[in-house]
């Protein structure tokens, strides 16, 4: 399997792990203010992280590029994931994922003031899948709402996220990269986390969506996704990883037993084809 065929795969993991991840993200905030939830889970991510560190690398010793890269992604990532938190208080999960999954066009457009030019077909493929996440997740009666506004600001966070990524992953260790970026984004949760004022009580009701969110979402997804995009351009990156609002309404078909619309399987295979063609 080549580098790049090997990157595409990482990317589609990560993103069925955060479309599943959705629902735990709903479901955190029912005992936790959005800040505490993302604070915690993400210092959970950064520790799940350390005792991999080690095993891949022998060492627990960090270059400047390291630090860099991390503390440059992880304030991103904190803008980025606590809008995309206080947002979904104010929208549904289906808007959400479909505003969020707009850095498909925001990460090409951000390309072109760093001289990342994208082919014709690509852009096509863009309009494609961006056609076919308005056909999975807005409803036909979906009226906006500021949570939809908080949701577009986030999506310009996760697309600044993705070139950021593209621009230090070759230059840095990855997965240090990712661990770095995790406590960076927690800690500067701390302040909020204080004013949110969460009780022991809360944070136990709240452990399996953390527990998910952190290990899997942040440990993992994240991780894969600085991995992969050491070897393939940030656009196809950000088509592949809009792949998640398909799996989060898979996952809801098959876990909930939510019904799929036409309208809505016509959505995943427009988007399907977009990043086969890709």
């Amino acid at each position: 399997m080549s580098k790049r065929m090997r990157a595409h795969l990482l990317l589609m993991i990560a993103a069925f792990i955060w479309g599943s991840a959705f629902v735990a993200q709903k479901q955190g905030m029912t005992y936790l203010g959005p800040f505490t939830f993302n604070g915690v889970r993400m210092i959970l991510g950064g520790i799940v992280l350390i005792p991999v560190i080690f095993a891949l690398r022998k060492k627990l010793t960090v270059s400047a590029g390291d630090l860099m890269g991390g503390f440059c992604c992880g304030v991103v990532l904190f803008l980025a994931s606590n809008l995309q938190q206080v947002g979904l208080v104010y929208t549904t999960a289906g808007k959400a994922g479909f505003i969020t999954s707009l850095y498909i066009i925001m990460v090409p457009v951000l390309g072109l003031f760093m001289k990342k030019f994208v082919s014709k077909k690509i852009w096509l493929c863009v309009a494609l899948a961006l056609f076919g996440l308005y056909l999975l997740c807005v409803p036909e009666s979906a009226a906006i709402n500021k949570g939809d506004i908080i949701m577009l600001f986030s999506s310009l966070g996760f697309a600044c996220h993705i070139v950021i990524i593209s621009y230090f992953s070759p230059k840095a260790d990855p997965v240090k990269i990712a661990s770095i970026q995790f406590f960076v984004c927690g800690f500067l949760c701390v302040p909020m986390i204080v004013v949110e004022a969460p009780t022991g009580a809360a944070l136990l009701l709240s452990r399996m969506p953390i527990l998910y969110a952190g290990a899997m979402s942040c440990g993992i997804a994240y991780t894969l996704q600085v991995v992969a995009q050491r070897d393939t351009a940030p656009t196809i990156a950000a088509l592949i990883l809009s792949f998640e609002s398909v799996f989060a309404v898979l996952m809801g078909f098959a876990i909930l037993n939510e019904i799929l619309s036409i309208k809505e399987v016509f959505g995943c295979v427009l988007m399907f084809a977009a990043i086969i063609m890709a």
